[in-house]
C-alpha cells in the first residue's frame, strides 16, 4: 500500500525543515486547507442549497456579488480569525483591509484570497477555485493597516490555490517547491498526490478570451494570430483552451505548459484581473513552478502593488512562449 501523505503531515515537515520556524506559517496555512475543504463542500450542495445567483450587494469592483462568493468569503474570514495568526487581511469582496485588534494578539503574517474565483461560471458546473497569498508584515510590532498588504510578489511567503471541479484539487508552494494535494472524500483529507510540480519548458495551448480581440492592440492581436500559424517562430500552431475560470485555466498551463493571457484592451488600460490576490499569487507559482508572469513589460513579483484592488495584465505560463510572446510585444518582430 502506497503511504498517504496529508497536507497537513506535508505542512508539518515542511516546517521541520527550517529550525527557526515558530509554527505560525503551519497553522495559518492548515487553517487555509479547512476553509478550502468547507468550500469545497459548499460549491458542490449549492445546487439544491439554492446558493446560485446573487445578492442585492455590490463589491468594491461594481460588481453584483453571487451568493457563493459571500459564503466562501465568510467562510475563510471565519476560519482565518480564529486561526489568530494575520493581522491584516484583504478579500476580493471586501471593500476595505481586514485587521485584528493590535491589542488581542502580534500577528506575524497579512494574508490576500479570492475567495470563489470564476464564480459567475458555477450554474454552468464550470470549475472554480480559491486563490490566497501570504507576506508577512512588514512591522509586526506596529498596529497591522494597509502597508502590510502592499508588498511585491518576491516577499511572498506562501501562495496556493484551490480547483472545486471533478475533484478538489489544493495546490501550494512556501518558495521551495510547488505541491499538488487531492481531496480524498472518504477521508476528508487533502492527500499528496504531486511533489515538485514543474511548468513543462513548452507547451502545445493557448489560452484567452478571444472575444476581446477587437479591443487588443496591434501587437497582442499579431501576436496571437501568429500562435495559430504551423509555420510561425514556435514551430507549431498552438491549440485553443480557455474555461473562463483564471484558477482552472492556470492549473491546466501550469501542469500542461503554454500559455494564458488576460491583456490589457482599449476598455481596460491595466487589465481586468487583481494583482494583490490573483495575478501575485499565480505568478509566483508559476515562477518556483520554472515558469514566467508577466504584464507585458516587467515580471508581476516585481511589481508593488498601490492599491489592494488595484488591476494588472497577466501573461504567464511556460518559458518558451511567454518569453517569445514578450518579443512580439516590445520589439514587434
Amino acid at each position: 500500500m502506497i503511504p498517504t501523505i496529508t497536507l497537513n503531515r506535508f505542512i508539518r515537515q515542511e516546517e521541520k525543515a527550517h529550525p527557526y520556524a515558530t509554527g505560525e506559517l503551519t497553522d495559518l496555512l492548515y487553517s487555509i486547507g479547512l476553509a478550502v475543504k468547507m468550500i469545497s463542500h459548499l460549491v458542490a450542495t449549492a445546487g439544491y442549497k439554492g446558493l446560485h445567483g446573487y445578492t442585492d450587494k455590490v463589491n468594491i469592483q461594481g460588481e453584483i456579488v453571487h451568493k457563493l462568493d459571500q459564503e466562501a468569503d465568510e467562510i475563510l474570514m471565519e476560519i482565518l480569525s480564529s486561526c489568530g495568526h494575520f493581522g491584516s487581511l484583504v478579500s476580493e469582496e471586501r471593500d476595505q483591509v481586514v485587521t485584528t485588534p493590535f491589542e488581542s494578539k502580534v500577528a506575524k503574517y497579512a494574508v490576500a484570497f479570492d475567495p470563489l474565483d470564476g464564480s459567475s461560471n458555477i450554474g454552468s458546473n464550470i470549475p472554480v477555485g480559491t486563490i490566497f497569498t501570504v507576506f508577512k508584515r512588514k512591522t509586526p510590532e506596529e498596529p497591522p493597516g494597509i502597508d502590510d498588504m502592499l508588498q511585491p510578489g518576491r516577499n511572498v511567503v506562501a501562495a496556493g490555490y484551490a480547483v472545486y471541479g471533478s475533484m478538489t484539487s489544493f495546490v501550494y508552494t512556501c518558495g521551495s517547491g510547488v505541491h499538488g494535494f487531492t481531496l480524498d472524500p472518504e477521508i476528508g483529507e487533502f492527500v499528496l498526490t504531486e511533489e515538485e510540480i514543474k511548468i513543462p519548458e513548452s507547451g502545445s495551448i493557448y489560452s484567452v478570451n478571444e472575444g476581446y480581440w477587437e479591443l487588443w492592440d496591434d501587437k497582442t492581436r499579431d501576436a496571437v494570430r501568429r500562435l495559430k500559424e504551423s509555420d510561425n517562430p514556435l514551430g507549431k500552431p498552438y491549440t485553443s483552451r480557455y474555461v473562463g475560470s483564471l484558477v482552472s485555466d492556470f492549473d491546466r498551463t501550469l501542469r500542461r505548459g503554454g500559455i494564458f493571457l488576460h491583456p490589457a484592451n482599449k476598455k481596460r488600460e491595466r487589465g481586468k484581473l487583481r494583482l494583490l490576490y490573483e495575478c501575485i499569487p499565480l505568478s509566483y507559482i508559476a515562477h518556483v513552478a520554472g515558469g514566467i508572469g508577466t504584464d507585458g513589460s516587467v515580471n508581476v513579483i516585481d511589481i508593488e502593488p498601490k492599491s489592494i484592488h488595484e488591476r494588472c495584465p497577466l501573461i504567464i505560463g511556460s518559458k518558451k512562449e511567454v518569453e517569445w510572446f514578450l518579443e512580439i510585444l516590445n520589439n514587434n518582430q
